[in-house]
């Protein structure tokens, strides 16, 4: 099987290249395409196991009463049901509106939903107290602006929770690659008719950072207390971080 390649960045800041403007294309494509049966994709993809690694995400994430979470990349809304309640704001922020859709159609109670990026979130500074995202920051055009997005948004002290598809345990890896290359593909060709959303799926999984390669990009984008626990041996990941209560010139002062 072809080794792991690490995730590209780019350091440009401000616009995006040719070949950056094309991936983000390709992306909402591929969602859009999925959109009304990305949930079925994900539950035969893991057998349902997804279901249980997003309930100890929301169990890490643990939403409290008056806090403002937002979901990002929440898509369907899933994740964000799970954390919502009356007595506090939970929003999703996915750039696909088609997926958003199919989250409304299911009338999620106390979810709110907004279409942005995470490269350029439509939020104020400091405004968000706990941040998640699940399967959805291998998605983004630039990780490296994506994370520094998010730590831009929390309050200090604000906690950002990501869980992703990683790199699992060397005795497990060889199998997961042959399920990864041969199973994922046709299941995706059959569940959503489109060969570019079962070839995406399983680039982006390959590209993607393994667990200490996301950490320092995590630590890169100014964050503190970086930690992660893996699930199903490393099959998916949660990162866990916090932004600095104090910036670092307030604290050196």
């Amino acid at each position: 099987m072809p080794p792991k390649e690490p995730t590209p960045l780019s350091h440009s800041f401000g616009y995006q290249s040719v070949d950056e403007q094309e991936r983000e294309q390709r992306i909402r494509r591929v969602f859009s395409a999925v959109a009304a049966r990305y949930d079925l994709m994900n539950d035969l993809m893991s057998f349902g196991v997804h279901r249980l690694w997003k309930r100890r995400f929301v169990r890490m994430a643990a939403p409290q009463a008056g806090q403002r979470i937002v979901d990002l990349a929440g898509g369907t809304g899933d994740v964000a049901a799970l954390m919502a309640g009356p007595d506090r704001q939970v929003t999703v922020v996915d750039p696909s509106a088609e997926m958003m859709e199919v989250g409304r159609s299911r009338g999620h109670q106390h979810v709110d939903w907004l279409v942005g990026s995470a490269e350029k979130l439509p939020l104020d500074d400091a405004s968000v107290d706990t941040l998640t995202i699940s399967f959805g920051i291998r998605n983004a055009t630039r990780i490296d602006l994506a994370l520094r997005e998010i730590q831009r948004v929390l309050k200090p002290g604000g906690r950002f929770l990501c869980l992703e598809f990683s790199t699992p345990a060397w005795w497990l890896r060889p199998f997961y690659n042959l399920f990864s290359f041969t199973v994922i593909p046709r299941l995706g060709a059959w569940i959503a008719a489109s060969p570019e959303a079962y070839v995406y799926l399983v680039e982006s999984i390959r590209r993607f950072p393994d667990q200490p390669g996301f950490a320092r990009l995590i630590a890169d984008a100014g964050f503190e207390q970086v930690h992660w626990h893996n699930l199903s041996f490393g099959i998916a990941c949660i990162h866990a971080a916090t932004k600095p209560a104090q910036s670092p010139r307030t604290r050196d002062a």
